[in-house]
């Protein structure tokens, strides 16, 4: 079985249901890994030869460059502004699909976002912790106490305050919405404790929705192949220029609680962490719309099954939350479960073939729309009810503090 988890540097996390969608794969935090040391503490490893004389050994020169590579020079042009985080007494909101709840002590990266000391990193990283150490840069400097200026767990995003900057420099942010599949990506992080790691990869798909700590949808994420771990949970993902365009948040494993990286990461989009950032930085509180209701993409074969017009797009409303903004302007959820290829899925309901006069191919185009928007705004929705389209307006409400609220 798939699962997709964050990943601290301890078990914690949060089975969850998104608030806008159906039901998404389990959300949680990796335990880390544990590195054993020789006797003198030094960690040791064991380095297997390749056999030069062999046929078809697997052999490469030795550079005469002393020249850095690419990853290198951004290596060395950032490394000052990375963030190993140590956070005591993190503890979920709800419990993960290893178990319940849990306290302890955290470890994940993060980094300088400016001069005036903040820095960035996942919300999970730090979530209801007493007390948390952020050190910049090399292992030779020295912890400082950081501040927990505020938390999202609906986006993870977490700002933390510094007051010693030791001559750090804030690493410059990019654009998420200009990324592409196939760039190439850095990501610089504290993988099982190991400060200032660095791996690279490219960006292997867009617009990936995952699963916040509090169970809403986190619409846009960049995927890579580049290896990240426990403890890489907030540490920036960097394009081949050097700019962040994305907080290292989730990995997707076969395996169970102690899965590693299996080429399958997610980071937040730095669009939507620059944005929720500044929330929190200027108020400590971060603010999302909220539509309430739940659903899914509009299949072909359920299309099918509903006798709707061959080609027909757009998103099924699964489930209306009682008194919530989509109830109050009268959207209707589904009226009975229906077997498609086996599986059982809410039908009945309204089909949203629209948003504000754009035509939407699935669910995510409504996430989408509502990540957009603010509380207390209106969005035209285009329904489809009983072979009849109606357009239905909706002003948005304040996102309750977790998806099943």
């Amino acid at each position: 079985m798939r699962k997709v988890r964050g990943f601290l540097g301890s078990a914690i996390g949060g089975g969850l249901v998104g608030g806008l969608v159906v039901a998404v794969l389990g959300y949680g935090a990796i335990a880390t890994g544990v590195i054993d040391a020789g006797d003198d503490g030094a960690t040791t490893a064991t380095l297997t030869p390749v056999d030069d004389a062999g046929s078809g050994a697997n052999t490469r020169p030795v550079s005469n460059s002393n020249a850095p590579t690419r990853v290198g020079q951004i290596y060395e042009n950032s490394s000052s502004g990375i963030a190993f985080i140590q956070a005591e007494g993190v503890s979920t909101q709800q419990p993960s699909p290893f178990g319940g709840p849990q306290r302890g002590t955290a470890t994940g990266s993060g980094f300088l976002l400016d001069d005036s000391g903040n820095v960035l990193t996942n919300a999970h990283v730090v979530e209801g912790a007493r007390e948390v150490e952020v050190r910049l840069g090399s292992a030779e400097s020295d912890p400082v106490q950081a501040k927990v200026v505020g938390t999202d767990p609906s986006t993870d995003v977490a700002v933390l305050k510094i007051d010693a900057l030791d001559g750090a420099t804030p690493l410059s942010l990019g654009d998420s919405g200009a990324v592409a599949v196939g760039d190439e990506v850095i990501a610089i992080g504290s993988p099982f404790g190991l400060d200032q790691t660095v791996t690279a990869g490219i960006i292997s798909a867009l617009d990936r929705n995952i699963t916040s700590p509090n169970g809403y949808q986190i619409s846009d994420a960049l995927q890579t192949d580049a290896p990240i771990n426990p403890g890489n949970s907030g540490g920036p993902l960097l394009d081949a220029n050097g700019a962040v365009i994305g907080i290292n948040s989730q990995i997707e494993s076969s395996g169970g609680a102690e899965g590693g990286n299996v080429g399958i990461g997610f980071a937040v989009p730095i669009n939507t962490a620059k944005q929720i950032a500044d929330e929190l930085i200027a108020t400590g509180e971060a603010e999302h719309a909220y539509l309430g209701l739940s659903g899914g993409d509009l299949t072909p074969e359920l299309a099918d099954a509903l006798s709707l017009p061959s080609g027909t797009e757009g998103a099924i409303v699964g489930e209306v939350t009682p008194n919530g903004p989509a109830d109050k302007a009268g959207l209707e959820g589904g009226s009975g479960r229906l077997s498609v290829d086996g599986q059982q899925v809410e039908a009945g309901g309204d089909l949203i073939t629209a948003v504000n006069g754009k035509d939407i191919s699935g669910f995510d185009d409504v996430i989408a729309a509502v990540d957009a928007s603010n509380p207390g705004e209106e969005i035209e929705l285009t329904v489809l009810r009983d072979g009849e389209s109606q357009t239905v307006s909706v002003e948005l409400g304040e996102r309750p503090k977790g998806a099943a609220s």
